[in-house]
């Protein structure tokens, strides 16, 4: 979806927002406060697949826009909006969209709103995404599944040789095992690293408002810092055996993994993917079948320009609607930022409403009301900041 509300000055900055309006599927059987697309509010949050990913942030738009024309009749820059219904699934036709409509989507600063707060009560700026590549690994160990009780302990169990390159992936510290994957990681900005030196982070609220039941990752680094400023590898997926009825003693011929990597500037994704590609082949095992496909979304990762006027009027922005100084902060996942930046060639600049405790592509996905006035009361400040920014 596209749209364009121009401002009354011709020669005013033009800002290109980004967002998305798709959503991942719902099951709702497992839904317990609502429906997943009848949106319900209780105890201050707002309840609804796409709630906080990313249909509320759109809102925040819109709404800000609303109160920014309050007292005008156009706004104070032009705004032009970019909502794509495939991000999802990794934003397949971006790429062709933003070359054959460049024209209309040409910008001085493009807002992607698809990312997150750090709290309701610490104002906060994103200043990074990180950047993903996606894969899917497979191992075969036999024309078909085979009967335990005839072949065990003598046959090959694609299951177990799969496990086997997963735990090779990583080495005893967490540390990503591709050769020259770390080369070009770098450390974060001053500003970003102050930042991160004096956030308060409450390790047994983060816990609780993810829901997982310990902070892990790479040696040495904190939780912000591992979300933030190091890359890092995921299982996103594994599948073995029948998994529509009982095992029935078979040992499976197939076994699957589906990777994702996070990257951090400055590493490059197209780089990493012919690393994770190039990889099996030094641990292949004779008698296994070895299968590798990397995903054509793939994208980089982006940082703005700690320098760049148009952050300072956000930092600037967020102070105004929470009544103290922002700091900065980065992104845990990943957004077109970089494809975005070099198609417009404008700087990018984030705000979200998301926050952890959410519940993005699960059940029960929710927001909480108050980040979304706080988002609507930064965006209508933003809007009156940005032009004297870049001026």
């Amino acid at each position: 979806m596209y749209g364009c509300l121009p401002a009354a000055d011709p020669d005013a900055p033009v800002l290109l927002v980004y967002s998305h309006h798709d959503v991942h599927a719902a099951d709702a059987a497992e839904w317990r406060v609502t429906a997943p697309f009848s949106p319900f509010r209780r105890d201050g949050r707002l309840y609804g697949r796409g709630a906080s990913d990313a249909k509320g942030q759109i809102t925040t738009h819109l709404e800000a826009v609303r109160a920014h024309l309050a007292n005008r009749s156009a706004p104070a820059v032009t705004v032009r909006y970019l909502i794509e219904g495939e991000e999802e699934i990794g934003s397949v036709h971006l790429a062709d969209l933003l070359s054959e409509h460049a024209d209309e989507l040409s910008a001085d600063v493009v807002m992607v709103s698809d990312t997150m707060l750090w709290s309701v009560r610490e104002p906060t700026v994103c200043t990074a995404v990180r950047g993903s590549v996606t894969a899917s690994l497979t191992v075969r160990g036999a024309e078909r599944d085979l009967h335990s009780g005839a072949v065990s302990g003598a046959a090959a169990d694609a299951a177990l040789e799969l496990s086997r390159l997963l735990c090779l992936l990583t080495d005893g510290s967490r540390r990503i095992t591709l050769p020259g994957f770390y080369d070009p990681v770098a450390a974060p900005g001053p500003a970003l690293r102050a930042s991160l030196d004096s956030l308060p982070f409450d390790l047994p609220r983060w816990l609780a408002d993810t829901g997982t039941f310990r902070a892990d990752g790479e040696d040495g680094f904190t939780a912000p810092e591992r979300l933030w400023t190091r890359p890092a590898v995921e299982v996103a997926r594994l599948t073995a055996g029948r998994t529509d009825s009982p095992s029935l003693g078979l040992i499976p011929a197939e076994a699957g993994a589906d990777l994702l990597l996070r990257l951090v500037p400055h590493q490059r994704a197209d780089e990493v993917a012919d690393q994770l590609r190039a990889w099996p082949a030094g641990h292949h095992r004779p008698g296994f079948g070895y299968e590798l496909e990397i995903s054509s979304t793939i994208s980089d990762p982006y940082r703005t320009p700690e320098q760049h006027p148009a952050l300072a009027a956000l930092t600037r922005a967020v102070g105004r609607a929470y009544g103290s100084p922002a700091r900065l902060i980065g992104n845990g996942g990943a957004a077109p930022a970089a494809q975005l930046a070099r198609a417009c060639d404008a700087p990018v600049l984030f705000f979200g409403t998301g926050l952890p405790g959410d519940g993005w592509h699960g059940p029960d996905e929710s927001v909480e009301v108050e980040a979304l006035r706080l988002g609507i009361r930064t965006l209508a400040a933003f809007l009156e900041e940005l032009p004297s920014g870049l001026r």
